[in-house]
């Protein structure tokens, strides 16, 4: 638990009366983000009061405060929590002017509705009460670091979500999981992470309060302390994205690298591309609000737009992320990116072939961008108890991994956690991740109870569509004018046909959905082997065969379980009769 989250949340307690608890954060977090501004703007605010006078021009002073403070963001009013007490009739139009005042990179209180807040209070002759005890905390960076200032706000986030009966996994991923994710995705970057002056982008399009965001800067200064992580983010939740680009301000990043607004529809950053990706995205969303500007982008972009590929159904939109940060990696010649995203267990399967998600996972696997999928344990997150998964995309993969998938499973690496949160009552310990780690490092010698290597082709079908005669009544073929019998439409069936049937693991065969000649030497072979010695008269619609990809991850880790023996299930009945019975006879007596 944080320590000094859980000092500033006790400061809600002035607030009982006037306000109920689900509304403190609505005070709480614009006060704590404030302060710690103010914390951090106070060595340098003379000196950005003499620029503003000197330069009118924001963009300008914006560019003079960088090199005289080192600060993309500044303040450029007379007042600050040193003297706004000292105006007692004053104090909230003071504190507004000081709101007002921040550099144009500085929106938060805006999101935050905060001036909203001030006049509440004010009314509620609270305002100086509350004022006060924030000015009594030093949160400058040389007393509170930037690890501990995220702490803080975490904690207050979730006090606020509680006391809001909020679901705090609609605002923050776990930092066990992104843990686990940030690991991952710089597993095959680590020696060029270390290099002296190295500069990389990470970028998420559904940022939340930033948790993703800040635990992977802190993952590479740890490695490389001199090493530079420009983050970039996006977040359509006014409040969420208050508190996400509020901390990164308070850790000496760009604050114009976050933006707000809806990905789908209004995605920011649109020609830029990155090192490094990462999501959580949210899991079975209804997106028929954006169907037509999403439909339309489509159309319009083209078959390079990201969209271009196919769409998922309108009632889960977690692919449509998926295809975005695809679209957003850093192209090959460039050095190429990673994605690390994780989603729940339907973009592994659902669709049949032809479909808007099939034809996305075809898209992903003949790319070659699926390096690995990792089933994490359930009960990991705080809004839900369902399965998830990581999936890690390269468009750059290490020689080894080309033309090949790591499925890990990860199911079983889990610690109980002594008091539950929500649906979360699982952790990843430092000792569970690492078990992960080394599977994925180890690649082909991993343990094969955890892990599995499968070839991309392992994952493709085609669905070919299986007819037989329609019959007369006297039992004849019906045929058409070229003498061809036709299709009786009440015994047609489907049948998929795996790529890689009859042919063995080491098969250099190609056996790409677009190889002709491969593709029918398959399917023949399946047809003559597992149809025709059942129905004889059957034959293929080679017109209707459609392509399919699907991940059927629990089926590579199925462990059968035989039945106990009968005696034994038996002899287990016959004990409890004979318990019934005893408790029969208690009754009868």
């Amino acid at each position: 638990m944080s320590t000094l989250g859980s000092f500033i949340w006790s400061i809600a307690d002035q607030l009982r009366g006037p306000y109920r608890p689900n509304q403190y954060g609505n005070v709480i977090l614009p006060l704590t983000i404030l302060r710690r501004l103010d914390c951090i703007l106070a060595p340098d605010r003379e000196t950005v009061r003499d620029l503003a006078a000197k330069f009118d021009n924001p963009n300008r002073l914006k560019v003079e405060v960088k090199k005289a403070t080192g600060r993309t963001f500044y303040n450029t009013s007379n007042y600050s929590f040193a003297n706004l007490l000292k105006d007692a009739d004053g104090l909230a139009d003071n504190l507004n002017d000081y709101i007002d005042r921040f550099s144009p990179d500085v929106d938060v209180f805006e999101y935050f509705d905060f001036k909203k807040e001030i006049v509440a209070l004010e009314k509620a002759e609270l305002l100086r009460e509350v004022v006060s005890s924030f000015a009594a905390i030093d949160l400058h960076p040389d007393r509170v670091s930037n690890s501990d200032m995220g702490d803080a706000f975490e904690y207050i986030i979730r006090k606020f979500n509680e006391a809001a009966n909020e679901t705090s996994g609609d605002h923050y991923t776990p930092r066990d999981a992104i843990k686990l994710l940030v690991d991952l995705l710089f597993a095959e970057e680590d020696a060029g992470l270390g290099e002296a002056g190295i500069v990389r982008t990470l970028y998420d399009p559904t940022a939340g309060t930033g948790g993703m965001l800040s635990l992977a800067q802190e993952h590479l200064l740890a490695q490389n302390p001199d090493a530079r992580l420009s983050l970039f983010g996006q977040e359509y939740n006014p409040q969420s994205y208050a508190i996400c680009k509020s901390d990164m301000l308070a850790k000496g990043n760009d604050p114009s690298n976050i933006a707000f607004g809806n990905t789908l529809t209004e995605p920011a950053f649109t020609n830029r591309q990155f090192d490094f990706c990462m999501s959580n995205p949210p899991y079975g969303v209804d997106w028929k609000q954006y169907a037509k500007a999403v439909k339309e982008e489509r159309d319009q972009a083209g078959p390079y737009g990201r969209f271009a590929t196919g769409l998922p159904a309108t009632s889960d939109g977690q692919m449509l992320f998926l295809l975005h940060l695809a679209h957003k990696m850093r192209d090959p010649q460039d050095g190429g990116g990673r994605v690390g995203i994780v989603m729940n267990g339907s973009p592994l399967f659902n669709g049949a072939a032809g479909s808007g998600p099939s034809e996305i996972r075809r898209y992903l696997l003949e790319g070659d961008l699926v390096e690995a999928i990792v089933a994490l344990p359930t009960n990991m997150f705080f809004n839900t108890g369902i399965a998830t998964y990581i999936w890690i995309l390269d468009n750059s993969k290490a020689a080894e991994r080309k033309g090949k998938v790591q499925l890990i499973d990860g199911t079983s690496f889990w610690t109980k956690m002594r008091k539950s949160l929500g649906s979360k009552n699982r952790v990843i310990s430092d000792a569970d991740r690492a078990k992960v780690l080394k599977l994925y490092d180890d690649f082909e010698d991993a343990d094969p109870e955890h892990s599995k290597v499968l070839r991309n082709e392992d994952f493709g079908y085609w669905t070919i569509t299986v007819e037989r005669p329609l019959l007369d009544d006297e039992g004849e073929p019906v045929t058409d004018r070229k003498g061809k019998p036709k299709p009786d439409s009440k015994k047609r069936d489907t049948e998929n046909v795996p790529f890689t049937y009859g042919l063995g693991p080491h098969d250099d065969r190609s056996l790409r959905s677009d190889e002709g000649a491969s593709r029918s030497e398959v399917i023949e072979t399946y047809f003559d082997t597992e149809v025709a010695p059942h129905v004889p008269d059957a034959w293929i619609d080679h017109a209707k065969t459609k392509v399919g990809y699907e991940i059927p991850f629990t089926r590579h880790f199925y462990k059968y379980i035989p039945p106990r023996p009968l005696a034994e299930i038996d002899a287990d009945l016959e004990k409890q009769v004979a318990k019934i019975l005893d408790l029969l006879r208690e009754v009868e007596a």
